[in-house]
């Protein structure tokens, strides 16, 4: 690791220690000794959650995987990161749309980042820890059944209450991005 890369580690473990540190009703049970211990270990991971930082996604660990039992990283930002809006759900999408194309999809920019696009199941799990897309909304893993026929799903909060809904695959908005979670 040359002197510059082991610089932006250590600098984005400082934010990831300050952002935990400030924000523990997202991790209650969680030590930063073993947050950290676990992010050492698998180096690649750092630079992924330097990708979600700097589109504007301020990952941060919700707590653990039941089934794996990793870490799991998202994007923790109040609203739908900044950096990954007015973007279709994937390239299908994408390709279809003549009139008016978005510069890229959802499913394209994640995989840039090296993330997976939020389920159903997690993003109302960090809406049990916060209130987060008050203003904006996420798309989310679409199931392939709905994906099939055209559509895609995304969430948002309103009114107290956390909503998933339909859209064609196909649409965009300023408001609209998605979230991304990392295994760790």
């Amino acid at each position: 690791m040359s002197i510059s890369e082991f610089a932006k580690v250590n600098m984005m473990l400082a934010i990831l220690k300050t952002r935990f540190s400030e924000h523990k009703e997202l991790h209650p049970d969680l030590e930063w000794s073993e947050v950290e211990r676990r992010l050492r270990e698998v180096p690649a991971a750092i630079a992924v959650l330097q990708r979600m930082e700097e589109s504007g996604g301020e990952p941060d660990t919700i707590g653990y995987d039941a089934e794996t039992g990793k870490l799991i990283f998202c994007d923790c930002a109040k609203e739908s990161p900044a950096g990954r809006r007015s973007l279709c759900y994937d390239e299908k999408a994408l390709q279809g749309r003549a009139k008016n194309p978005p510069s890229g999809s959802a499913e394209r920019k994640a995989k840039e980042i090296g993330v997976s696009m939020m389920t159903e199941e997690l993003y109302r799990r960090l809406q049990s820890l916060g209130s987060f897309d008050l203003k904006t909304s996420s798309w989310i893993a679409t199931p392939d059944d709905i994906r099939s026929q055209g559509g895609a799903l995304f969430c948002e909060r309103r009114y107290n209450t956390v909503f998933t809904f339909h859209n064609g695959a196909d649409s965009y908005y300023s408001v609209r991005g998605f979230r991304g979670y990392l295994l760790i």
